[in-house]
């Protein structure tokens, strides 16, 4: 019952945070709005650690809880399907996401939402509404290994909602070190059923899509940063040349969204 994981977290009161929260967003994807999940067979046949899942971003907290939901559905044989939420009732523990410490102590709720689950990070880029510039921290490197060495792990590499921004090489570093299996995901709905935040419906009848990949073939020891980069970029559908393939009428109408950073690694 007083079992906690590596930073300290009772794993009972994780559980039923997990649960409650899970409960109480589901018909988030599948009531006021749907998604559309496919190859989440893929979920089932991975290790129990070690695993990176490397996605493009869109609001602070709705793409995490999403993929909270179809990973434990996967988990319980549920394919490419969040049907019936009983799914939540033994939920995976060891199911990290990284993100900003400024933005996981804004409010009760992101705080709660960090004990489900957070490895909090500071950005290297901006704090309070100023820009900085600073050196990573090695403890947040060491951190994400440590949640890595224990279970998966979600990463928006672009380290922004905007989309086309470009990969940090934070990330990079993160797999050429721990030497994780990568696995992509592409999500697509998310801004316009949500605000920024994620916590707040804006809008109903939303077809929100999920997409889950093959893992990378990555050459750990040889490869290139710039190369691992470009991968990366293609395999979350954020290179610079689907920019080519996106009308141009959706392309104007993305740049309007008022998106911003959420932070940056």
């Amino acid at each position: 019952m007083f079992k906690k994981n590596p930073f300290g977290h009772y794993l009972i009161l994780k559980k039923w945070l997990i649960r409650y929260m899970g409960f109480m967003t589901h018909r988030r994807y599948r009531g006021f709005n749907e998604l559309e999940i496919e190859g989440s067979e893929i979920i089932k046949s991975l290790p129990d650690k070690n695993v990176l899942f490397i996605s493009n971003h869109q609001t602070y907290f709705a793409d995490v809880v999403a993929m909270f939901h179809v990973f434990n559905a996967s988990l319980s044989g549920r394919i490419d399907s969040i049907k019936n939420v009983g799914y939540l009732w033994s939920p995976k523990l060891n199911i990290y996401y990284v993100a900003a410490k400024e933005t996981m102590r804004a409010g009760l709720l992101p705080r709660v939402m960090a004990y489900a689950g957070s490895v909090s990070i500071e950005r290297t880029w901006r704090e309070s509404g100023k820009n900085v510039n600073r050196q990573v921290k090695m403890s947040d490197i060491t951190n994400i290994g440590t949640a890595l060495n224990d279970g998966w792990v979600i990463t928006f590499p672009q380290g922004t909602t905007k989309p086309f921004g470009p990969v940090r090489k934070g990330t990079v570093h993160i797999i050429k070190r721990y030497k994780p299996i990568v696995i992509p995901i592409v999500i697509d709905g998310f801004r316009r059923s949500f605000d920024k935040k994620g916590l707040m419906i804006k809008k109903r009848g939303i077809l929100q899509s999920m997409i889950i990949k093959k893992p990378l073939e990555i050459d750990y020891e040889n490869e290139s940063i710039d190369s691992i980069l470009e991968k990366i970029e293609y395999a979350i559908e954020q290179h610079p040349s689907f920019l080519k393939v996106i009308p141009q009428e959706e392309l104007e109408a993305k740049k309007k969204l008022d998106v911003t950073r959420q932070w940056e690694f």
